[in-house]
Formats: C-alpha cells, structure tokens, sequence
C-alpha cells in the first residue's frame, strides 16, 4: 500500500482529497498545524471524519518546524507528497506578511528537502492563479510569463514554482504544480466570498462586492478538484523532451516538472454567482458596492488543455449545482433555520 502524506490535511482541500486518496486504497499521512486563520471547530470537525480510518495517521505541525517534518519523512515511508499546507489569502498577506514567508516558503523548502532525502516518487504542490497577477490576457494560460504579482501570496506561490524547478532539475524530483482557480464547495472556508456571501444572506447582512460587482472568477467545485489531483497521484511530471532554453516553455522543462492550470474553464460572472446563491437561499443579498481591493484581480479565467489531455479529465458541476450542495451542507453544519 503506498503511502502519500498530504499536507494541509484538515483544511477545505486537503480534508476532501484525503477521503477520496483512502477511498481508492492508499495509506494517507495528514499534516495540518490546525492554526486559527479561521475557526478551527470547522477544522477539527473534518479531522474527525478521518481519524477513525484505519489507514489515515495525522500529525500536528508546522511546516516551517524543520525538525519536526524530517522525523514524520523518518518514521514513514513516504511515497508520494501533496503540499497543500499554506498560508492563504490575497488581503490577509496584506496584513500578516510574515506568515506567508515561514509557512509558503520556509515551510515549502523543508519539504522539498525532506522529499529529496527520503527518495520521494513524486511531489504535487498547489500554486494559484493570483500567479498571474497583472496579466490581462484571457485566458490564462501556463504558457504565460508570470512575472507580475499582485500580492505577496502571489509572490509566495511563484517562488514555491521556481524552487520547485530548481529541486527538478537538480536532484531529478518530479513536482507537479496546481494554479487552482477559485475552489468552493463543502465544508469550505469561512473567508471565501460563498461562506461568506451564504452566512450573510441567511442572516440578512450586507454583503461586500468588489470592484462594483464587475468580477469574473473561474469558479471551481471541490470534488472536481479532487478527482483531477487523484488522476494525478500517479502521473509523475516528465521531462519535455522538445522544450528549448532558446524559447523556453514555463510550464514544463528538461527537467521532471510540470504546472498545471487546475480550474473549471468557464468564468462566471461574480453577480451571477451571487444570484445562484440567492435563488437557492430564497432570499436577496443586501449589496454593499466597493472598489477593487489591493492585490485583487477583477476577472480570472483557466486555460486547462494540457490538463485534460494528460488526465482525459473536464469538470463536471455546473454553478447552480455547486453553489446548491454548499449551501445544503451550511444549512446541515450549522443548524440554520431559513
């Protein structure tokens, strides 16, 4: 049975990927340092659905604590890693900077290490699209320069590429990165805009909408998600053996690596969204119109060809379906009486 530790195990992602990863028959080793970001109840509450599998064995840590992760490398015999532990949030990394730099760099280094050590098969990271920053070409492609961050997560996520390249070609690593778009669904987090948007709804306070409502996101559902990044498991990056130093591809190299587009490939329109969510409530937001937040993007927009080719992968939860699963399962978590 092989073993995959995944990191951010009980966070929003981390939590659905581990039951599908059990499901299909691998032994999982869950690392989430259960930081108090957001509430952590909702943390614990997922941690409880795995902790009774039989083949589920967790570990309370940060990833920045060296010591720490070398001894869980140590004491298992990790076959495959998914670093989804990080420090996330565009405005919150305007507040908190510091912690962006130990969890998504120092941390991310650790586990590079540890991976190059202890003769890991394969390395899976997320990225993000706030990669592409202040790229305006639609849409965003992993051909694309990415050169122009918006924000210091932004900044963090690029630089976990590049040290991931570098791990690539110099200890022949394969890493996999994922630029996920706008993930939503179950048990998300509470400082997204549907937790968010859904909780003040039901209880009928206002809602913030940036940039006057004039957003697109590629909104993407979780279980979607998921299913991509378990084809993946086994899909370890390959060099690119047409890639060129002359016309150099970003998104694959020489060496053992690849970048992904991870996203739904149908932007929606954030009015829209916020309609989806009214309609299946039964019950108007109260709109409070802002400008564009700093480090925010007004539209994003996922070109995800190469992934569907190499994975025979396309999403397949429409909006309206989406948004209708999380807001009968906030209604279930939190007891809400509509």
């Amino acid at each position: 049975m092989k073993k995959i530790l995944i990191t951010g195990g009980a966070g929003f992602i981390g939590f659905n990927l581990t039951k599908k990863i059990l499901a299909l028959g691998y032994a999982v080793i869950g690392v989430d340092n259960m930081n108090d970001y957001y509430e952590v109840s909702l943390k614990e509450a997922r941690l409880l659905q795995l902790t009774s599998h039989g083949s589920y064995n967790f570990y309370q840590t940060d990833l920045e604590d060296r010591g720490k992760i070398e001894s869980i490398f140590n004491e298992n015999r990790i076959d495959v890693v998914i670093n989804l532990a990080a420090q996330a949030g565009v405005r919150y990394s305007l507040e908190n900077p510091h912690a962006y730099i130990a969890s998504n760099v120092v941390g991310f280094m650790n586990i590079l290490e540890s991976c190059r050590h202890n003769d890991v098969e394969h390395l899976i990271y997320a990225s993000s699209s706030s990669v592409y920053g202040a790229n305006t070409s639609l849409p965003f492609s992993t051909n694309d320069n990415i050169d122009h961050p918006l924000s210091l997560y932004a900044a963090t996520k690029k630089a976990n590429e590049l040290m991931a390249h570098t791990y690539s070609s110099l200890y022949n690593l394969p890493t996999t990165g994922l630029r996920f778009f706008t993930v939503y669904g179950p048990w998300g987090r509470p400082d997204m805009a549907l937790f968010k948007f859904t909780k003040s709804i039901i209880e009928g306070k206002p809602i913030d909408v940036y940039n006057n409502g004039d957003m697109m996101r590629d909104f993407t559902y979780v279980d979607d998600i998921v299913e991509a990044i378990s084809r993946l498991v086994e899909k370890k990056a390959q060099p690119n053996p047409e890639w060129s130093g002359n016309n150099p591809d970003p998104s694959s190299s020489y060496a053992p690596y690849k970048v992904y587009n991870i996203g739904n490939n149908s932007p929606v329109n954030l009015m829209d969204f916020i309609e989806a969510i009214e309609e299946k409530i039964g019950k108007k937001a109260i709109r409070n119109y802002m400008p564009l937040q700093a480090g925010d993007v007004p539209a994003t927009y996922a070109n995800v060809e190469d992934l569907y080719r190499d994975i025979d992968f396309q999403p397949q939860t429409s909006i309206k379906d989406g948004v209708g699963k999380f807001v009968d399962w906030y209604i279930d978590y939190y007891k809400v009486k509509l």
